[in-house]
């Protein structure tokens, strides 16, 4: 299934003050990596934020909210947030900023 091209909108215009914001399709979705490092993505049905592993059990009890697990492992940071949770500026706002704040402290993976 692709990814949610309205979602993908929303990102980009959440993100177009910044400057080098890349696009890059994975896993099935299209991420937005801002200074190099993956922040959020647009999945299909859901949308996948990079947070502070920190604060990751904590925005667990956000409504809609769920760790991402790929090949059966959990991935702390990580995580999706389904549409229906999405749909007001607030929410949305939400997340979007989680993944912006930590950014600056996320590591770029290892190019290869």
């Amino acid at each position: 299934m692709a990814y949610n091209e309205k979602l993908a909108e929303r990102i980009r215009q959440a993100l177009a003050h910044l400057p080098g914001v890349e696009e890059k399709k994975m896993f099935g979705s299209l991420a937005f990596m801002v200074n190099g490092k993956m922040c959020l993505a647009a999945g299909p049905g859901r949308m996948m934020c990079r947070i502070d592993p920190g604060i990751h059990e904590e925005a667990l009890k956000k409504k809609g909210s769920q760790t991402v697990i790929m090949k059966g492992r959990a991935y702390k940071g990580f995580i999706y947030v389904d549409n229906e949770c999405l749909k007001t500026r607030a929410a949305f706002d939400y997340w979007v900023k989680l993944a912006l704040g930590f950014n600056g402290q996320a590591r770029a993976s290892v190019k290869k």
